[in-house]
């Protein structure tokens, strides 16, 4: 298929190919079926669709491909669910293993093209382990810098809000060090509602059906192989893997078993409720029998230097200021939307095509590890 095939416009024609993938999946699993959870007002046509086929004989292993838990980057998660789909799933024993494919855990996100919930929620940073509500002052470095989280009014010149936001973040970098912002911005934080990487008050609705997916397959299989799709971090037009901390296996073990260009292991103290982590700490709670593998696959845009950073952290910034404010040119409103496009779904064929090589590369390594494809 030509790589454009595999990259929508806009997320109902994402979801339309989505659901399309039902009757191919079926005559592998004819007991396979399709489950749309609203999220939100049914008016507003927002869902989670997942396709579920389960093992016909006994469920030894599960493949769970999930997509758009960072809105907007879903599209190119859903890509790769349909590389899945026309490429390697039919290399599986239906017998011993079953697939569960998850499009758009954020539909709302993944619609109007941002990264977060209609609540401003970064999802990622939403799956807290113990019930109740969400913490609120664990992110004091994010505090002590917020002026340059927050949005700050309407923006009536770019030039000079970029001039100002470059003034800010250079200083706080100069004050704080590069580790402590870097930290600032990926732990999250739950006390600004405005503000941007807020992890909400409490769980999101997305959310709970995403714990509720996971203590399901925990619950009926003995090993489960979750590959979850996002882009942004890591080398441009390179695939990162990201393993949270509570994988067990050290970093060299990780990168002989899964020999990936690029592997991240992440330490619990730079991130918080991420639903990587809440698989792991469910598994391990309450499912210790269970084998897991659960990582992020990340398709880099930007690139992954200190300058790529600070253009990353300042669209992030500017997108969050532009929704919560406006702006006075709709100049300024499209180079804004722009950028944050080309940080997290680039109209670039030599991106897209990268994304397609590299997810093959991707499902070829861990799919093999897990000794999930037919020899």
């Amino acid at each position: 298929m030509k790589v454009e095939s595999y990259f929508q416009k806009d997320y109902e024609t994402s979801r339309s190919v989505f659901r399309n993938h039902l009757d191919k999946v079926r005559a592998i699993w004819p007991e396979a079926y399709l489950k749309t959870d609203y999220i939100g007002n049914e008016e507003e046509d927002n869902t989670i669709d997942i396709i579920r086929a389960d093992a016909t004989w006994d469920k030894e292993k599960i493949v769970l491909l999930s997509s758009g838990e960072h809105g907007i980057e879903g599209y190119a998660g859903a890509a790769c669910i349909h590389i899945f789909v026309e490429e390697y799933m039919q290399q599986i024993n239906p017998e011993t293993t079953g697939i569960c494919l998850v499009h758009a855990i954020n539909p709302w996100g993944m619609r109007n093209f941002r990264r977060v919930t209609e609540n401003n929620v970064d999802l990622n940073r939403n799956y807290i382990e113990e019930e109740g509500p969400l913490p609120v002052d664990v992110n004091k470095k994010y505090e002590k810098e917020k002026e340059i989280f927050l949005p700050n009014g309407k923006i009536k010149d770019i030039t000079a809000e970029q001039s100002r936001l470059f003034k800010k973040l250079t200083k706080a970098l100069a004050k704080e060090g590069y580790a402590n912002m870097k930290h600032a911005k990926s732990m999250g934080q739950y006390e600004f509602e405005r503000g941007v990487y807020y992890g909400g008050q409490g769980l999101e609705e997305s959310a709970q059906h995403v714990r509720a997916l996971q203590k399901n397959l925990l619950s009926q299989y003995k090993q489960i192989v979750h590959m979850d799709w996002h882009t942004a971090l890591g080398p441009s037009n390179e695939l990162t893997m990201v393993v949270p901390p509570e994988e067990e296996q050290d970093m060299e073990e990780i990168q002989s078993r899964y020999p990936l260009k690029n592997i991240l292991k992440f330490s619990n103290k730079k991130v918080i409720g991420d639903s990587n982590q809440h698989f792991f700490t469910l598994q391990k709670k309450k499912y210790p029998d269970t084998k897991l593998f659960s990582a992020l696959f990340e398709f880099g845009t930007f690139g992954d230097d200190k300058k790529a950073e600070l253009r990353e952290l300042m669209t992030i910034i500017l997108e969050n200021q532009l929704y919560w404010e406006g702006t006075e040119k709709e100049s300024y409103r499209n180079f804004i939307l722009s950028e944050f496009r080309e940080m997290f779904y680039p109209d670039d064929q030599v991106w897209r095509c990268d994304v397609t090589k590299e997810a093959r590369k991707a499902f070829k390594v861990v799919l093999k590890a897990e000794e999930v494809l037919a020899s």
